[in-house]
């Protein structure tokens, strides 16, 4: 088995559904690659890049938050925000970095650390998926 199926589904459309050679993207375990065969798990989505390698192509996307299943004959994500890089406007994930360092710096009692740090990563994602 040279490919597996993959389908990467949000709640507004099927991001992606074709044949994959390996997939690699973040989990709040660690990053993972996966390739036809692999053990059945269910892994929990962190942002980053998602990279698809297909048979003569690769492919990459900012890939926010979700729920991945995978099993031996294919891998579906459950994203809640999943992005090509001609989706992204750069200066806006720029300001959002922003905001979301100054949150961070600042640190006051009000601020909700898991939710700026979260924010954080979306947009770092989102501008390295452009570089």
């Amino acid at each position: 088995m040279e490919q597996f199926k993959l389908r990467i589904i949000t709640p507004d459309r099927v991001f992606y559904e074709g044949d994959a050679e390996m997939v690699e993207f973040n989990t709040t375990e660690g990053e993972i690659g996966i390739l036809p065969g692999h053990i059945p798990m269910t892994v929990i989505v962190k942002p980053g890049i998602l990279t698809i390698t297909e048979k003569e192509d690769s492919k990459e996307a900012a890939l926010h938050a979700g729920f991945a299943e995978i099993l031996p004959e294919g891998v579906t994500i459950l994203a809640e925000i999943i992005e090509w890089p001609g989706e992204i406007d750069e200066a806006r994930a720029e300001a959002a970095k922003r905001r979301a360092e100054e949150r961070i710096r600042e640190n006051t009692p009000e601020t909700d650390m898991a939710r700026a740090e979260a924010a954080l990563l979306r947009a770092i994602a989102r501008i390295n998926v452009l570089k």
